[in-house]
Formats: structure tokens, C-alpha cells, sequence
């Protein structure tokens, strides 16, 4: 939609009409912060109560509703559209009304969100990796279109990235990432999920240069078997974690969860058809919904599936299968703690492990959860579910929308996105505090 509000920014006028699936959703603030995380520049209906979406009698999401310049509806599409095919209908009605002498070019003026923004030290920060054993701290500083490098106290020594959004290799200050997201580190090579670059870019630490392991730099627009990574194109890579000669990838945009063999860089489907649902079974018939957080403990990969609001297991051997913790359907979500279906999460993104257990961000619900994968028991830990920026306790403590977390030496580090910041909460008990970033 970007390339072609650009393309056709005299003749073409958009206007989004937000028609939630999560309760969360439906907060106008929370659709502000969505807009200016991703940089919106067209104005947004916030239709509740769906509506807009009756008398358009929409079914999908999305929706494209096309009208003309007199106001009449001429056609609609459902699901998403490749580039090239809207970029020729949109051409072909511009040249059909632009002979009748029938679109306007006059701008019509309207005020962004952004431009009632101030500059902050992190912007929309996604994922976090925090680094025990070197001591490093990683912040996808998301909107910022870089990586920031600190010591665990909060101490910055690097900034990976110009700051401009773009595709480009090179050394720190020249390098360019696009909405970064998930990150994790092997020594001195940092991997990181560039995620509307539709890329996985390696970081080599010492030499302080970047370069491109896999991803042609355009969304792939159907399925496909995978190949070499510098030929492949990829779909929203939204997270990574390492295993043995492999990387670990949470494909949000395909549905399935891919790897990579480090030493070749051919990449590949690991689990999932493609087809968004909840459906356990086989690794290449399982059904998944938009991963977004992967980790593993050494014997399985757990993963959390956003739009099911579930955490899920997938077996790391390619003969393996697809296993759901929690969740029910891509329509049941809520904020209940207990055992197996009886649980109930909205829309997370985050995940790592802790000892006999996972940590996951319930990032809708602004709560930080434990889940005992054994037991399929879960248990609020952090967060009174309302959405705020309080530093305390761990049941008056409030997040915004936490997304990425970590843990290492005690600590959990996680990425409050929408509060534009990184808070460490005590393991053993739970109290949280906000980290200040000296030096950025």
C-alpha cells in the first residue's frame, strides 16, 4: 500500500478502516501507536463496532473497497493482493477517469500522528536478546531501523545501523535495516530477523560489519520449498534462535517456522502447510498463525502462534510433529490463567526459557506470563493488565504492549514497545524497573 500511495499520490486516496479481531484492539490509543509504528500516513477509522465493516458487508481481512471518483463502489477484493496486480488496476482506472476528466489532483490536507511526536532514544523497541555469559545487552530499536548494544547495566557501546530504512551491507554507520525484529547472538555473529526487508542479516561483532545471510529484499508472494538464502525470497521473518549448525526462523508472514544451515545458508520450511489455523500433527502438515517469538531448550522448539494466541512445540528433527501447550482457536483469546484449553491468551509475541519453564510476553493483555509446558500450566507473573508504565511490584507494575523478552543472570529483560523502552524485572520476585540507556 506504501509503493502505491507513493506512485499514485495525486490520484489515489486511502483510507483505513480498523475493524478489530482483539479486544485490545479496539482502543483508539492503541490504534494511534499502530499507526505510528508503522508509519501510517493515511487516515484510520477506528471502527469498533464494526460498523463500517456491515455496511460494506466485509468478510475478510483484509478488505479492498474501490470507488470512484463520483463515490460509487466499482469493486472489492478480498485477501491480500500482490503489488503488481493492484499496481495494474489502479493504472488502468487512473487512465479510465483521467479521459473523462474526473480525478481531482488537489491535496487533501490532513494532519499525521507523527507529526505530534517528539524524538525519543528508542522508538518501538520489538525484541530484545540479553547475552549472560559476554555480559550484552541487544535492542531491536524497531522504528529506528537499528540494533543498539549495551552491557546488561544499561551501558552503550554500539549502534548497528545509519537509522535509515533501507536494505544495505556495510560497517555500522553505513548499514541500513527495515523495521528489525528478532535477534540472537553466537559469539561474535549476531543474527537478526530484518523483518520488512523480508530478510536475515548476519552481524559480524568483531569486525563491526553487516551483511545479508538470506532474503532477496522482496516479500515473497507465494509459498514456496526454500533454496539458497541470497536467492530466496521470505515473508516477515518476525524472530530467530540458534541450534546446533541450524538458525531457527518464525516466518509470520508464511505461517510456518523455517531454518537456515549456518555453514550454507540454504534455507528452508521446518513446520507448517502455510495455512493459517491451529492444527497439531506432522511438521509439513501442521497448520500454524503467525509465529512471532521462537526459542528452544535443546530438545524441542516452542514458539508463540500470535493470532491463535498460542504457544506451541515443534520437534526439532524434520520427522517430528507440531504440538499445541495452550490455545484453542484463531478466535479465542482472553486473559485467563489455569491449565491446557482452559487458558486463555491475547495475541502474544515473546518468548524464552527459565529453568523447567517459559516466559512469554502476553502482549495484548500487557502481562508477562510463565507457562509449564508439561503441565500446560500458566500463571500471570508480571503485570497488572492494564496498560501504563509503572515501575514496581510485580502486580501494580504496568507494560504497553510488551513484545520481545530475555533472560540471563537473573534478569528478565524485556522490550516495552509502546512505552518505548527496555524494563529488567527480578526473576525471584518479579519487581520491575525501567533500564536508562547511557550513551544513546
Amino acid at each position: 500500500m506504501r509503493k502505491l500511495e507513493q506512485k499514485y499520490s495525486d490520484e489515489l486516496f486511502v483510507i483505513g478502516v480498523h475493524s478489530a479481531k482483539f479486544m485490545a484492539e479496539k482502543a483508539t490509543e492503541n490504534v494511534r501507536q499502530a499507526i505510528l509504528r508503522y508509519d501510517l500516513e493515511h487516515p484510520v477509522v477506528n471502527d469498533a463496532d464494526f460498523q463500517v465493516w456491515q455496511q460494506y458487508a466485509a468478510r475478510a481481512w483484509p478488505t479492498f473497497m474501490f470507488i470512484d471518483p463520483q463515490g460509487r463502489i466499482i469493486g472489492r477484493h478480498e485477501g491480500e493482493i500482490p503489488y503488481d496486480a493492484m499496481d495494474r488496476v489502479l493504472g488502468e482506472m487512473v487512465a479510465q477517469f483521467d479521459s473523462s476528466g474526473l480525478i481531482d489532483r488537489r491535496t487533501i490536507p490532513h494532519t499525521l500522528e507523527k507529526e505530534k511526536e517528539t524524538d525519543r532514544p528508542l522508538s518501538f523497541p520489538g525484541k530484545v536478546h540479553a547475552d549472560g555469559a559476554s555480559g550484552r545487552l541487544f535492542v531491536a530499536d524497531s522504528n529506528h531501523n537499528r540494533i543498539v548494544v549495551a552491557t546488561l547495566d544499561g551501558c552503550v557501546t554500539d549502534v548497528i545501523g545509519s537509522g535509515e530504512a533501507g536494505m544495505s551491507d556495510g560497517g555500522y554507520t553505513s548499514a541500513r535495516f527495515h523495521d528489525p525484529q528478532g535477534i540472537v547472538v553466537d559469539g561474535d555473529t549476531l543474527y537478526v530477523a530484518d523483518t520488512k526487508n523480508h530478510a536475515i542479516r548476519s552481524v559480524d561483532l568483531a569486525q563491526h560489519r553487516v551483511s545479508t545471510a538470506a532474503g532477496t529484499g522482496q516479500q515473497a508472494n507465494r509459498f514456496h520449498s526454500g533454496g539458497p538464502g541470497l536467492e530466496t525470497s521470505l515473508a516477515s521473518p518476525w524472530d530467530v534462535e540458534l541450534h546446533g549448525a541450524n538458525l531457527y526462523i518464525a516466518m509470520a508472514g508464511f505461517h510456518q517456522l523455517w531454518r537456515m544451515d549456518r555453514a550454507t545458508c540454504e534455507i528452508r520450511p521446518h513446520a507448517g502447510n502455510g495455512r493459517e489455523n491451529i492444527d497439531d500433527g506432522p511438521l509439513k502438515y501442521a497448520q500454524l498463525a503467525q509465529p512471532s517469538g521462537i526459542v528452544t531448550d535443546g530438545a524441542l522448539l516452542y514458539f508463540t502462534d500470535s493470532e491463535t494466541s498460542a504457544i506451541r512445540s515443534a520437534d526439532l528433527d524434520p520427522s517430528g510433529r507440531v504440538k499445541t501447550i495452550v490455545g484453542v482457536d484463531l478466535f479465542q483469546f482472553g486473559d485467563l490463567d489455569g491449565v491446557g484449553d482452559a487458558v486463555r491468551l491475547q495475541h502474544p509475541i515473546g518468548i524464552c526459557t527459565w529453568e523447567d519453564r517459559l516466559l512469554i510476553t502476553d502482549t495484548y493483555n500487557n502481562k508477562v506470563k510463565k507457562v509449564y509446558p508439561h503441565s500446560r500450566r500458566v500463571e500471570s507473573f508480571i503485570g497488572s493488565g492494564e496498560a501504563g508504565n509503572a515501575d514496581g511490584g510485580r502486580s501494580e507494575a504496568s507494560f504497553n504492549e510488551p513484545a520481545g523478552l530475555s533472560a540471563a543472570n537473573g534478569n528478565l529483560y524485556i522490550a516495552d514497545t509502546n512505552n518505548h523502552s527496555i524494563r529488567v524485572a527480578d526473576l525471584l520476585t518479579g519487581r520491575l524497573t525501567t533500564l536508562e540507556l547511557a550513551g544513546l
